[in-house]
């Protein structure tokens, strides 16, 4: 590339980077994310798309842009990983490429690497958890009852081989919970909560198992008037009626109240209470599009992400230090409490308080966005 072409191209990556950061809008972060594509830079593509859809999550051309950076991406690391079972065979890297193309949705290249693991590998807990997901995702969609037995078969398999195997409890409690096998989740729910004591979701679900009544114990059973009425006996966890009437006015009153006091608390300067496209807040904030809030939505969305990448769970709670204080983020499905404190405030106290706040208004609703 030519000196006076990489000079042109830099000053138009620092137009479009300035402009996205003092006037955003879905067809900036569009244009400056087709230049990282036009230099190849498919990381930068990546994160510009990310970071546009986490301010404008309905904007369909920056999700067009998300999907091909992924897509581009991953193929990259697909050809790696391939060249690399080919020299020296892994069980890690089986998983990881099975991983890969169940992200992409090519269930019959999940398949082919998993099976070809196993041949090999005929032990390889992981393996079988990654096909039990796939086999798990085609039966959430098309209520096919063959792909929600092998979907259990791969999982119970996986976790007897590893009796650690978090997730795998996991998508068989709650798939049993869905399709009404109430004892059998009660079964696996009772592990979840020796090994996973503290988390809020599994909390939400053993609530709604215990009080559910069991409708049989004959799984194909129960599978197949699934598929034929083609609806579950159970929603999602936290979908109940009873869980729902949460969000009622009292409900609402009491967060507004509980972020009133986040926010009268020694050192907070603001407090956020994020709910999809919705807001509370409370503080040195003027309005709905005050740069905090936009910033709460980037870092939240980024660390979530970053955990599921990393495979290490979800992402629940972080402090971000920098010249304006510290950042403080709690998070629970696509609930964000935030708040921005000046340094030396006690972070612990105030997590804590977030951390309540979130967990007893999860399923509180906003009407309309509110400052």
């Amino acid at each position: 590339m030519k000196i006076l072409q990489k000079l042109k191209i830099s000053r138009e990556l620092a137009r479009l980077e300035r402009k996205a950061k003092e006037n955003p809008s879905p067809s900036t972060y569009v244009d400056l994310a087709q230049v990282h594509v036009n230099l190849g830079s498919v990381d930068e593509t990546l994160r510009v798309a990310e970071e546009g859809l986490a301010l404008f999550p309905n904007a369909e051309e920056l999700k067009r842009v998300l999907k091909f950076a992924k897509k581009s991406r991953m193929n990259t690391r697909i050809r790696e990983l391939r060249s690399r079972i080919n020299k020296s065979p892994a069980p890690v890297l089986y998983r990881e490429l099975a991983s890969i193309y169940l992200e992409l949705g090519d269930f019959s290249a999940v398949q082919g690497a998993c099976e070809e693991c196993l041949r090999r590998f005929p032990e390889d807990s992981g393996a079988l958890l990654v096909l039990g997901q796939a086999r798990l995702k085609n039966f959430y969609r098309d209520l096919t009852v063959s792909d929600g037995l092998e979907a259990v078969a791969c999982l119970e398999k996986a976790f007897t081989l590893d009796q650690a195997c978090i997730k795998a409890a996991r998508l068989l409690a709650e798939v049993f919970y869905r399709v009404g096998a109430i004892d059998r989740s009660r079964q696996y729910m009772e592990r979840l909560r020796g090994m996973e004591p503290d988390d809020k979701e599994l909390q939400i679900l053993w609530q709604e198992v215990k009080e559910s009544e069991n409708q049989g114990n004959d799984l194909e059973n129960l599978f197949r008037e699934v598929e034929a009425r083609g609806r579950f006996v159970n929603g999602p966890p936290g979908s109940s009626p009873k869980l729902r009437k949460i969000a009622s006015n009292s409900a609402m009153s009491g967060l507004k109240k509980s972020l009133m006091r986040l926010a009268d608390t020694q050192g907070v300067r603001k407090a956020a209470y994020i709910k999809g496209s919705k807001a509370l807040v409370r503080g040195e904030i003027k309005s709905a599009r005050d740069p905090f809030l936009r910033a709460v939505r980037v870092i939240s969305r980024s660390a979530q992400r970053t955990s599921r990448r990393m495979d290490i769970g979800s992402f629940n709670k972080g402090v971000l230090d920098g010249p304006f204080g510290q950042i403080l983020l709690c998070s629970l499905g696509d609930v964000v409490a935030s708040v921005l404190a000046v340094e030396g405030a006690n972070t612990e106290m105030i997590l804590s308080r977030m951390q309540d706040m979130v967990a007893g208004a999860l399923y509180a609703g906003l009407g309309r966005e509110r400052t």
